[in-house]
């Protein structure tokens, strides 16, 4: 125990001060908290941030990675038992997903530990309502997405730009982007952010940013997938060129009698593959309206999900697939924090590019882009990048970033 809490002060010691948005959405005194989300993210240090501001050096909260080879050969409840007649009050416990029937565990802790808090993150993969143990009476749970364009220039800039909803950014953008861009230089950053800002290690430089993407890629692949979902590792490889094809595509809508041949993956198998690596937050999958979204339901587009995927993958990046995926993207990670949005909180339009809310009608491209596919619609919006602010119904692309 000792030994953990020396471990647990070196970690404090060398975490960033940044915050990530969740911080101010999570309630620190719910009893069990569950936060998921794509490798990178900064579920660590969300946790360890909560540990220095509320108990500092304290030891009634206790942080655990339980990858760990001491957590492989030890019992989760046992030793959270322990911790708790020691006079643990929080246990935090990292990586849950990579401990075996872990969901039993953090079910037993919670019943019978009635005083111990419980904090676990693990991997955007995890289907709580489909583990062994019933979690979902117990568990609040959060996801925590990449960093939002807001977010990266909050961190880039030392300053603090408020987050604003959908229908504020639609109802007062010019206002909203001219105001920013007296402050700031938003093109610049919004290019930067494309390349080199979705997740919260590019404070740590450039330099190696993209090998880091790769590496988190290879590890949601190679560790992530295999672990929750079972998949076999003789099926890795076929994964991560079917990865490698959609991140060419301009933008791709899929042929999947083709991705099936190009991959050697079965159609249904590769259906059960797609939905997987939505779950993993590699991909967005995007079904025109009312099509459903069951896992054998053809997607119409698939994106990556987010740019920084797609500059990590090939060099070869279509303008036209960034535009659309980084849109797609803002979009559902702001309405995940409603569940009865996040499925058709975007979709594709039969005018248009996309829908949102089965609302309004979006139509992006570049700066010249014209209202000619969406003439005569009411909420109908043009979404134009390479712009800094827009005029009546045409917005900047880049401010979509700024609604998380």
């Amino acid at each position: 125990m000792e030994n953990l809490l020396r471990e647990q002060q070196r970690l404090i010691g060398a975490i960033s001060p940044t915050k990530r948005y969740l911080c101010t959405q999570i309630d620190w005194n719910e009893r069990c908290i569950g936060i998921l989300g794509a490798r990178g993210t900064g579920k660590t240090t969300l946790m360890l941030q909560h540990v220095k501001e509320r108990y500092g050096a304290s030891d009634k909260a206790l942080y655990i990675s339980v990858d760990s080879p001491f957590f492989q050969a030890h019992d989760l409840f046992a030793f959270a038992r322990e911790f708790h007649q020691l006079g643990g009050e929080l246990l935090l416990v990292d990586e849950v997903h990579k401990y075996q029937d872990w969901s039993q565990h953090i079910k037993a802790i919670y019943d019978t530990l009635p005083d111990l808090q419980v904090v676990f993150s693990g991997s955007s993969l995890l289907q709580i309502a489909r583990q062994k143990a019933d979690l979902s009476r117990r568990a609040i749970i959060f996801n925590l997405h990449c960093l939002s364009l807001r977010e990266y220039i909050n961190f880039s800039t030392n300053r603090t730009y408020p987050a604003h909803t959908l229908e504020e950014i639609l109802a007062d953008h010019q206002q909203i982007a001219a105001d920013l861009c007296r402050e700031i230089k938003p093109l610049r950053l919004f290019h930067d952010y494309l390349q080199m800002g979705c997740y919260p290690f590019f404070l740590e430089g450039e330099s190696f940013y993209l090998q880091k993407v790769r590496e988190v890629i290879n590890h949601i692949l190679e560790v992530d997938l295999p672990c929750v979902n079972r998949v076999e590792p003789r099926q890795i490889s076929k994964i991560k060129k079917l990865l490698y094809l959609l991140a060419t595509g301009v933008p791709f809508v899929p042929n999947i009698a083709k991705l099936a041949e190009a991959t050697a993956i079965s159609r249904p198998r590769l259906y059960e593959y797609l939905e997987r690596l939505q779950d993993a937050r590699l991909l967005n999958l995007v079904r025109s309206q009312g099509r459903g979204y069951e896992v054998l339901t053809k997607p119409e587009k698939i994106l990556l999900e987010n740019s920084n995927l797609m500059h990590a993958i090939t060099d070869k990046v279509n303008t036209g697939t960034v535009r659309e995926l980084f849109f797609v993207n803002q979009i559902r990670n702001a309405t995940s924090r409603h569940p009865s949005l996040v499925e058709n909180s975007i979709e594709l339009s039969g005018r248009g590019d996309f829908i949102v809310q089965s609302r309004y009608t979006f139509e992006i491209g570049g700066k010249g882009k014209s209202f000619r596919q969406i003439s005569g619609m009411d909420d109908a919006f043009v979404v134009s990048d390479a712009i800094e602010v827009g005029f009546r119904n045409k917005l900047p692309l880049w401010l979509f970033g700024f609604l998380y």
